[in-house]
């Protein structure tokens, strides 16, 4: 892609779009070449979501225009962008698990109006899938096929659609290290062949590898625009936040102490009544971070849950300080000191419609002496808690779903470390904060370790895996495929996500 040559496929002018106390784009000019592959970075709630979801027909602009390849547009509907050749592949796929793959890409579709040809459909997706190099079998079923696999169908349903400029939300969450290799050969294959790529992510390293040209977003307004091969990390990190931020996590040597948390031939079932545990066996020590690797669906949440004491396990047993906790629930979970970070901040982390100090207290309450909450008490501590895990709120008392997804994380570790606890369950930590509320919550987790607290880090973010723990466990499917160490390569890391055991390494 020559930048100075090239045809301008997408060009956004002014774009204005607000919602109740909200200026979520501030008059934003954003341009994307054909054949280009332009990351859009931002903190969380910099408005880069809100841009392109106008640009997939999701939203309508208050003000501001739309050009594709010159021409003005306006998109009232999704159907209306795909007409014009825009296609969104979002973070969650939207597949029909019991539908076949041409099923998943022809479904939704005006034509054929009264006789389905599936197998020219079929003939078709082969053709693409040639063209793009993105292998998958037509005639599978979504539920047979790996998370990467079913991404890809993802964007053969875009490409079947006649999309030329793909906007991808957050394309590498769910993908092993191979796996997003491999589609990175996809999306400079699409690039070569005139199409535009907009890749939103949080992670720079493959920004910086992936991309042409790069826009910034900070507070709805566009900070820059950078040629990728001109740009850093610290750079990029500074105009998302106005701020340096330390990319290298200082993790200072400790002892490992005795076995806090053990855990033996675990097994449990999913909400599908499945086996999502299959005789899970490892332990965690005091001052120790035991990082979990694995994609998605390999049994990680189900694992949280039960050692959390939010789900019954149907085998093997879990014991915190030599306590045997198996199946006593959460509040005992709780009063033996294990506290949880978890996955859904939101719906499990707080309750959104409850006052900070509410938020802060929820497990702390019964504890607190006197028959009655002393609510002035327990507010000036809240303030105080606020301050020192740098809560950005104005008061104690507004509610928490006011607050930012990075300000609700850290309201979250304000609660759960407050208490010293001696096993802190933490799942995916990070997931979906800027860099900025990326770097403290490490840093909040490392003080935990230092301080003696046993920690089980599972998280999808294999730099953040490997930048913070001291020993490493893959699951797969339900199983514990190997332990490595923190700085074994990352494919060899990336093997045991896909399912090969490493032999004679347990946990």
């Amino acid at each position: 892609m020559e930048g100075e040559t090239a045809r301008i496929a997408v060009e956004m002018r002014n774009i204005v779009k607000r919602f109740p106390g909200v200026l979520a784009n501030d008059h934003v000019n954003f341009s994307a070449y054909e054949g280009e592959i332009h990351a859009l970075l931002g903190e969380n709630g910099a408005g880069k979501t809100t841009l392109m979801n106008i640009l997939s027909g999701l939203y309508r602009p208050d003000e501001g225009e739309i050009y594709l390849y010159g021409r003005r547009v306006v998109f009232n509907s999704p159907r209306d962008a795909i007409a014009h050749g825009v296609g969104m592949v979002h973070q969650h796929f939207k597949l029909v698990e019991t539908h076949t793959v041409a099923e998943n890409i022809i479904l939704g579709l005006d034509k054929p109006r009264f006789f389905l040809n599936l197998a020219e459909a079929e003939q078709e997706i082969r053709r693409l899938e040639e063209q793009y190099g993105l292998k998958v079998d037509p005639q599978a079923y979504i539920w047979q096929l790996s998370l990467g696999e079913q991404q890809r169908v993802e964007i053969l349903k875009a490409l079947y659609r006649g999309a030329r400029i793909l906007i991808m939300d957050e394309p590498t969450a769910v993908l092993t290290p191979q796996e997003v290799e491999e589609l990175f050969v996809t999306l400079r294959r699409m690039a070569r062949e005139g199409h535009t790529i907009i890749f939103i992510s949080h992670k720079l390293d493959e920004v910086l590898a992936i991309a042409d040209r790069i826009t910034i977003l900070r507070k709805g307004r566009v900070v820059g625009t950078v040629e990728a091969q001109m740009a850093t990390k610290e750079e990029l990190a500074r105009m998302m936040v106005g701020r340096e931020v330390l990319f290298h996590i200082e993790k200072e040597p400790v002892e490992p102490g005795a076995p806090v948390l053990e855990v033996q031939g675990l097994r449990a079932l999913s909400d599908r009544g499945v086996p999502a545990l299959k005789g899970v066996t490892f332990h965690v020590r005091e001052r120790e971070i035991l990082g979990v690797a694995g994609v998605s669906g390999n049994g990680q949440s189900e694992l949280a849950e039960v050692i959390t004491g939010l789900r019954e396990s149907t085998g093997g047993r879990v014991r915190v300080n030599g306590q045997d906790l198996t199946n006593a629930g959460a509040r005992a979970f709780i009063d033996a000191g294990v506290s949880h970070i978890p996955e859904d901040r939101v719906h499990v982390g707080i309750v959104p419609s409850l006052h900070l100090t509410g938020n802060l207290f929820l497990k702390a309450y019964r504890r607190l002496p006197g028959f009655f909450l002393n609510w002035k008490q327990m507010r000036e501590k809240a303030k105080e808690l606020l301050r020192h895990f740098d809560v950005m709120a104005p008061n104690p008392d507004v509610e928490a779903r006011t607050l930012s997804g990075g300000n609700i994380q850290k309201l979250i570790l304000a609660r759960e470390f407050s208490s010293r606890p001696a096993v802190v369950i933490a799942v995916h930590p990070t997931q979906g904060l800027d860099v900025g509320a990326t770097e403290a919550v490490r840093q909040r987790l490392l003080e935990q370790r230092s301080q003696g607290a046993a920690i089980l880090l599972i998280s999808e973010d294999l730099e953040e895996v490997r930048a913070l723990s001291d020993r490493i466990i893959v699951m797969y499917e339900g199983e514990i495929m190997g332990e490595v160490p923190p700085d074994a390569p990352v494919e060899e890391i990336g093997l045991l996500m896909a399912g090969t055991r490493l032999e004679g390494r347990g946990a």
